[in-house]
């Protein structure tokens, strides 16, 4: 068994008054996982670092321009049986502008603007609850600790 990271797990996020809300994608028809809500995510791609893929998807999939990320304090993982890998996904938070339009990519057919609350119901794994817990609670309530995780690009 190999022990890969290929992927990130992008949180998209905006500040409405003191709170904040996350935005999930809806998966298109004919997609991988048609009509499953998530957050961004992709590829890495040869020579990219992970958090240019991050910016790089966030961008080819919402359309956003991000004004600051984040390497969230958690690391998701999956086991492939098809390949014998098991993956290991480093997780990010983008803040964009609250007045941006989403622009959503082929990928996906429609978009939401979620609580925390709301985001523990539409994701369907428990890694994915997880990031939006502890994303929400390092915004809310560690904020001072963001900028240890904080990616100045």
């Amino acid at each position: 068994m190999k022990i890969v990271s290929q992927m990130v797990e992008v949180h998209v996020i905006r500040q409405v008054n003191s709170q904040i809300e996350f935005l999930l994608l809806k998966r298109a028809p004919g997609e991988i996982y048609e009509n499953l809500w998530q957050m961004v995510s992709g590829r890495i791609e040869p020579e990219e670092k992970a958090y240019e893929t991050a910016l790089r998807e966030v961008k080819e999939e919402t359309g956003f321009t991000a004004q600051r990320i984040w390497a969230a304090p958690n690391v998701n993982s999956f086991y492939s049986a098809h390949n014998d890998e098991m993956n290991l996904i480093p997780v990010f938070a983008v803040l964009v502008n609250p007045e941006a339009k989403v622009v959503i990519s082929d990928e996906h057919s429609d978009y939401k603007w979620l609580t925390k609350e709301e985001c523990s119901i539409m994701l369907a794994w428990e890694g994915q609850r997880k990031s939006v817990d502890i994303i929400y609670d390092y915004f809310l309530n560690f904020r001072g600790f963001l900028d240890l995780v904080e990616i100045f690009v």
